[in-house]
């Protein structure tokens, strides 16, 4: 948490990279900030690069501007889920805001600095995309500044018990009810 630098959680779905990934951000000098996701499968290139970046826009002669995540992250952290379905296009367009260190809305050619922590999460292996080239080498030196494997809950057999009490309890909080003991 500590570290400021881009971190990359791998796991299997429903192995908690995302929940791990936010109490990343909880426990780091970025916690009073933003925490923001996005999805890097989910959506077309021009709507991912819109909502990283943000645009301005001329309409009826006045200045639109869009802000995006990166720029709403400023000072947090952004989580890139599943930074594997990232497209060819758009990890180049990643790749260079991390060499560059800033980058320009869509239609704008204001710099912004970038000031965010990217912590990416994956259930592929990045290693084989490499080989395979469909993932870049040089962006995922970049974003491996720090690698941690979460294993599934069936190789973590002793947090079940944990993980039951913790969901038991918020359950019983959000119906207004004592938390059952568990034997």
């Amino acid at each position: 948490a500590e570290l400021d630098g881009p971190i990359i959680i791998f796991g299997e779905t429903g192995t908690g990279k995302k929940i791990l990934a936010k109490a990343c951000h909880e426990a780091s000098r970025r916690n009073e900030e933003a925490f923001l996701s996005l999805n890097c499968g989910s959506l077309q290139d021009h709507i991912t690069e819109t909502a990283l970046f943000g645009h301005t826009s001329m309409a009826d002669g006045q200045i639109e501007t869009k802000v995006g995540l990166l720029e709403q992250a400023r000072g947090g952290t952004l989580l890139l889920d599943e930074v594997g379905d990232m497209s060819a296009q758009l990890q180049i367009k990643i790749l260079r805001v991390l060499q560059n260190g800033s980058y320009h809305r869509i239609g704008d050619e204001e710099e912004l600095q970038l000031d965010v922590r990217l912590i990416c999460t994956t259930q592929k292996d990045l290693g084989k995309l490499m080989q395979d080239g469909l993932f870049r080498e040089d962006l995922f030196y970049r974003l491996n500044m720090l690698s941690l494997v979460l294993p599934p809950l069936r190789e973590r057999k002793s947090d079940i018990i944990a993980l039951a009490e913790r969901l038991i309890k918020q359950h019983s909080v959000k119906l207004g009810r004592k938390a059952p003991k568990m034997n």
